[in-house]
């Protein structure tokens, strides 16, 4: 059978009325997140939107009032957008790019995307906006770009495996509080400054420090590893030395040997002047799992391709006879060892800095290292005890 064109025309009209009446109303809510990817501020569209009722549209048409019926998506709308916090930009590494995020924090405005919303329907739109305010985090993606902060620049990590409990939580609480932090251009870091008091009011516990000759225990033994660690990543970041010591003997944690700083305040401290031009932001991370602890660098691209041969050893000299220390865990006329014995050595590591494959620094990292004997714990009350 077929129909004549004057026969199908009126379903064509049905069908085209059907589809009129079958568009939906929608709340749109459209913002971006900045981010920053090789160098280069970006930004990424967010859109969400939310199809309204018919029936509540017809009706708020009719009465000039935002229909009652909308209130439950308002609801959802307002928890969807309240529910999302401020978070400060980091860098993470992403398939191995690194890339800075944060969050922007959202606040709904139900009064002014009601009146957006009214207007629209007045209008006959299909859409309305949805208002709200943003949030910005106290350190954001565009912080970061104005400070310079765009590129990866260096990185140092250290493995504290083998580690006393006591050793690692210190590790942990030193490095928590060199997580995230500027160093302004032209400013020295100050290691001891930055890490503040040591003591158990901040956080850290009684460890093996080095002490006469011998290991004792103080508040936040093991701080060195984390000093250690974060020179590796501002020497690797080509930053000029105003002081730096090393260890009295060779400790293993902190092979290679001479790749290393200690501090112990006032009378050691690390200290390393920015020199970029621009800031410069640290982050910390560790890997309990792994027993490593990193520094990564982040600023502005300074074009030094940064060289750090490996230590240059000479000058061996036979480790040192043992040495005693007190150990309430040991009984009377026993010991327990706590440290193994070490040579004495000089460790020498260059440094050479390029910009554009020329030359523009060369220095080196010398380390004198006495020698070292084994350290025994034994009872407070044994005779083998400096008194």
């Amino acid at each position: 059978m077929i129909r004549s064109a004057r026969m199908l025309l009126p379903l064509l009209t049905l069908a085209l009325a059907g589809g009129a009446q079958a568009q939906t109303f929608k709340l749109v809510f459209k913002t971006t997140e900045a981010s920053i990817r090789k160098g280069e501020v970006r930004q990424q569209a967010i859109v969400k939107s939310w199809a309204l009722p018919a029936a509540g549209v017809k009706a708020s048409k009719k009465y000039n009032k935002v229909s009652s019926t909308f209130t439950p998506i308002l609801n959802k709308i307002e928890k969807t957008l309240n529910a999302r916090k401020p978070k400060p930009a980091v860098f993470r590494n992403v398939g191995g790019s690194w890339a800075a995020q944060g969050q922007t924090g959202w606040v709904f405005d139900r009064d002014a995307t009601k009146a957006n919303l009214l207007r629209a329907i007045r209008s006959g739109k299909g859409t309305a906006q949805v208002a709200f305010k943003r949030i910005e985090p106290a350190r954001s993606v565009q912080v970061l770009a104005q400070r310079g902060v765009l590129w990866h620049v260096a990185s140092g990590s250290s493995s504290y495996a083998g580690s006393p409990s006591f050793r690692e939580k210190n590790i942990l609480v030193g490095a928590s509080k060199l997580d995230n932090f500027f160093i302004a251009p032209g400013h020295v870091f100050n290691f001891n400054e930055e890490i503040g008091q040591i003591d158990a009011s901040t956080g850290f516990v009684k460890g093996f420090v080095i002490s006469d000759g011998t290991l004792t225990k103080e508040d936040g033994g093991g701080i060195c590893q984390v000093s250690t660690t974060i020179f590796r990543a501002l020497y690797s970041a080509g930053l000029p030395i105003v002081e730096r010591h090393e260890h009295s003997h060779r400790v293993k944690y902190y092979d290679p040997v001479g790749f290393e700083a200690t501090v112990y305040a006032p009378a050691k401290n690390l200290r390393m002047k920015n020199d970029t031009g621009a800031h410069l932001f640290i982050q910390a991370s560790w890997n309990k799992a792994a027993d490593t602890l990193r520094f990564d660098v982040f600023g502005a691209n300074t074009g030094r391709q940064v060289n750090i041969s490996k230590p240059v050893i000479t000058n061996f000299k036979a480790p040192a006879k043992p040495s005693y220390t007190a150990d309430k865990s040991v009984a009377l006329g026993g010991r327990r060892l706590l440290d193994t014995p070490a040579q004495g050595m000089t460790s020498v590591i260059t440094r050479t800095i390029k910009v554009k494959g020329k030359v523009v620094s060369k220095d080196t990292l010398k380390s004198v290292y006495e020698p070292w004997g084994a350290v025994y714990g034994v009872n407070p009350k044994d005779k083998r005890l400096k008194r």
